[in-house]
């Protein structure tokens, strides 16, 4: 991105401004129901740079999740953009947005998403065999690392069925990370566990953070507002403010 400034019966100077790592412009997303057209986002822009955890906070409905949808291509915009790493997200078609979301983002929901027929390990090996970033048997030995990472390597030949739901929240981080992507989105990851397992599970996207990793969670805590690197408030699928900490 680049703008002029100068002075009247001055040539004008061009100064480059880099592009931020998650830029979102005028971003609006329409869902058809039986009733009409709703809105669940209303033209919300946005820049999030390398390294930060934001945290976006606001009530139920009031369009996190939307948001969500928008930054890893699950879901298709009505208009406007969302640029990530310089690829503008939604003009890319199907396939190749599922491969980018693959390499790119990895994505960890409050309702964990593990496969139940499959041992954890196999679950973390997942995006890994999808991507083709690495072969089987470095996929195996990476998904070990990544479980043993999280404190789950006793667990690792073991179905989602047979542990707790926050050491499966903590298998769900550990495939987010298996391409190694700069960008983790969390929807609400704290939200089905006890106050200590939130904590623990808090605590392991700090460290990633201080590791480089740029995190985008959704939560309702307030508490957690303190704790983020910028916070954006969302109502009615608008953001109503925003805050550095």
């Amino acid at each position: 991105m680049s703008k002029r400034i100068g002075s009247p019966g001055h040539a004008p100077v061009v100064q480059n401004t880099p592009e931020p790592f998650v830029r979102v412009s005028n971003v609006v997303k329409v869902y058809d129901t039986a009733a009409g057209g709703l809105r669940a986002l209303n033209g919300i822009s946005a820049a999030f740079e390398r390294g930060e955890f934001v945290g976006i906070i606001g009530k139920s409905g009031a369009g996190k999740s939307t948001l969500v949808n928008m930054l890893t291509g699950v879901d298709r915009i009505t208009s406007g953009q969302v640029v990530i790493d310089g690829t503008s997200v939604h003009e890319l078609n199907e396939s190749q947005v599922a491969l980018w979301r693959g390499r790119m983002v990895g994505v960890v929901y409050q309702s964990f998403e593990l496969l139940p027929t499959l041992s954890l390990i196999d679950n973390v090996t997942l995006p890994m065999d999808f991507c083709g970033l690495y072969r089987p048997r470095q996929s195996q030995e990476r998904a070990k690392q990544l479980l043993t990472e999280v404190g789950l390597q006793e667990h690792m030949r073991k179905p989602p069925t047979k542990i707790s739901g926050g050491q499966q929240q903590r298998v769900a981080i550990a495939r987010a990370l298996a391409n190694d992507p700069p960008l983790i989105v969390a929807d609400e990851p704290t939200g089905n566990l006890d106050s200590v397992t939130a904590e623990a599970v808090f605590g392991l996207f700090e460290r990633l953070v201080a590791r480089g990793k740029t995190i985008v969670m959704v939560t309702h805590d307030e508490t957690l507002a303190k704790r983020f690197t910028r916070v954006l408030r969302i109502a009615d699928g608008q953001i109503a403010a925003t805050r550095l900490n």
